[in-house]
């Protein structure tokens, strides 16, 4: 599908920004700080419109172009390339490409660590349950209500895992078979997000050699993705339990989702879940 012509406006405001952006950023490096010789008598505050074009290895005018936002072709490798010598990354870069019209590539995780603030958030989430997963549905954080709503314990490391290989998964969830299939097809289409990443062809294959019922229902090729919907379940201790959930994706963490889960009105979900967190001692992961 063809991509939108911007109207004159639009590309008034986005050569304004690009002009703005790179020449921002030029100002905060020194010659020195690029490893260039430093002589007398600049007017320019750090790198000059040339300086970055010989340094990034494209021409002045090319450089002179793209800073002034003209009609040019803009490759990833040639913006890579500026980017380097002005020292920008994640969330810059990202603007960088978006001013120049690309599609900005996917973020690197810095280390995948979950950041105090957001176990903070995920705690607070309580009584409700509230857990982090990671693109190869690896739990992360799981809050208190999370373990005793859905049963996982410390042996738990993969929502994929647990749900397809532990018996009491297939006890408690209504409908099982159901929602057995949206699973699979939820992590299929996960999986073709990152055709680059052997990891989901490993758990998969792993998975249907662990669990019959997943390597039939693998067999059927099933596609499905979900941001929010309903689970029905059923606990051991406190009967039917009917969550409302939210997915939300971590921008900080590419890959990581939080997934909140609220109890569904009108049923007596809310009730059961305070009954079930009074009689029982915390569980940390």
């Amino acid at each position: 599908m063809a991509t939108p012509a911007l109207s004159p406006d639009a590309r008034q405001r986005r050569r304004d920004e690009i002009r703005e952006f790179l020449r921002t950023r030029r100002a905060r490096i020194s010659p020195a700080d690029a490893g260039m010789p430093v002589s007398g008598g600049r007017r320019t505050p750090g790198l000059r419109r040339e300086e970055v074009a010989v340094l990034a290895g494209v021409g002045v005018s090319w450089y002179t172009w793209l800073e002034q936002g003209r009609d040019i072709n803009v490759s990833p490798d040639v913006l890579d390339a500026v980017a380097r010598v002005l020292r920008i990354d994640g969330a810059e870069r990202e603007h960088l490409y978006l001013l120049a019209g690309l599609n900005p590539p996917a973020l690197r995780p810095a280390g995948g660590e979950v950041s105090p603030e957001l176990r903070r958030v995920i705690d607070a989430w309580l009584p409700r349950p509230a857990y982090v997963i990671d693109r190869h549905w690896n739990l992360v954080v799981v809050n208190h209500a999370a373990h005793l709503v859905f049963g996982y314990d410390a042996g738990d490391h993969n929502c994929l895992v647990s749900f397809f290989t532990k018996a009491a998964f297939r006890s408690s969830y209504t409908h099982w078979r159901d929602v057995a299939r949206e699973i699979a097809g939820q992590y299929r289409s996960d999986s073709a997000r990152y055709p680059d990443d052997p990891e989901f062809d490993r758990l998969a294959t792993d998975m249907c050699a662990a669990s019959p019922e997943f390597a039939e229902i693998w067999a059927e090729h099933p596609v499905g993705s979900a941001t929010q919907g309903i689970k029905f379940l059923h606990h051991e201790q406190v009967g039917e339990l009917t969550f409302e959930y939210t997915t939300l994706p971590l921008l900080d963490l590419p890959g990581h989702r939080l997934l909140l889960h609220t109890p569904a009105p009108g049923t007596e979900t809310e009730a059961r879940l305070g009954d079930l967190l009074a009689g029982a001692e915390p569980v940390s992961r």
